[in-house]
């Protein structure tokens, strides 16, 4: 029998249009709003439904999308795809395994060619839990998975760029996928980058809070300062934004660690709570209490 979903999920919904993750079948049903559709720059655009962001490129050689909603959302995504050239997109990356990023998989799967970590392509295929919202996710259907996996690195060139994947291990989950288009100077980070608040790590899929700092310590690094930089949930973001993000990872971090060095227990770092300065952080999907809770879990595995 399917496990209802908590308070606290219902409550947050409503804020952040369906963060959700996993089965949405447990959800509360939302109007289903049309794409919006933005030009980023030359042939890559950002389209924004009702669950993670997705990049998408165009041109004479077909359409290459990031990531591709909700089932729910494939008939618009199709739609607005059709905008752009071709209702059907001739490859799909997935940049991690997340009902919110992949479930288009089950609309387009047949017709597209879909590309993933491997880790993706055995979570997709298998049933998993979310224990952090109390829900057990079954596999997605055989022709979702991705029929092409990678292990570290790979390129798809087309419409005149290089679409470059690169895996970045144990940050919001164990099957991450960063995705460049080198000519455009576009990256999409997926779910390792939340703007201005805080993210959701999936403990479950061997997610790190001290991975998804050095991830992102590591794309800072190598990502152009005048690069455009597309979150998984949020608008279109620049250097400076991830920097901050960064800052406030570590910040928060460092301060559970702290008070968990200081003997503290969960319940009372949690009844301390942060600095009003991260007050705006915890509006979002994932609470100030849900942070403090996987930052807790997170280095407690150490």
């Amino acid at each position: 029998m399917r496990r209802s979903i908590s308070v606290f999920l219902i409550l947050t919904l409503s804020v952040v249009g369906l963060f959700a993750h996993g089965n949405d079948s447990h959800f509360p049903k939302q109007q289903e709003a049309a794409f919006k559709i933005t030009n980023i720059t030359g042939n890559v655009h950002l389209l924004q439904g009702r669950g993670g962001n997705i990049a998408a490129i165009n041109g004479p050689d077909g359409i290459l999308i990031v990531d591709d909603d909700y089932r729910e959302m494939s008939k618009k995504l199709s739609e607005a795809l059709k905008t752009l050239g071709s209702e059907k997109p001739r490859f799909i990356l997935n940049t991690h395994w997340h009902g919110d990023h992949s479930q288009g998989n089950e609309f387009f799967g047949k017709d597209s060619i879909i590309i993933a970590h491997t880790n993706v392509r055995t979570r997709m295929s298998q049933q998993n839990v979310l224990s952090a919202f109390n829900l057990t996710v079954p596999a997605s259907p055989a022709h979702a998975w991705p029929l092409m996996t990678y292990t570290e690195s790979m390129s798809v060139h087309l419409n005149g760029d290089e679409i470059k994947l690169v895996h970045y291990p144990n940050g919001h989950t164990y099957g991450d996928t960063i995705v460049w288009f080198k000519k455009a100077n576009v990256v999409h980070l997926g779910d390792d980058f939340f703007v201005g608040r805080f993210p959701f790590v999936d403990l479950d899929s061997n997610g790190s809070v001290q991975g998804l700092i050095n991830n992102i310590a590591a794309l800072i690094a190598v990502i152009p300062t005048d690069s455009k930089i597309i979150p998984g949930h949020g608008p279109l973001s620049t250097h400076a934004d991830l920097k901050a993000y960064h800052a406030m990872l570590v910040e928060t971090s460092t301060l559970v660690q702290n008070a968990m060095k200081a003997g503290k227990t969960l319940e009372e770092i949690k009844a301390t709570g942060f600095p009003e300065k991260y007050k705006e952080a915890g509006s979002g999907f994932i609470k100030t209490p849900a942070w403090i809770e996987t930052v807790y879990k997170s280095y407690s595995k150490k």
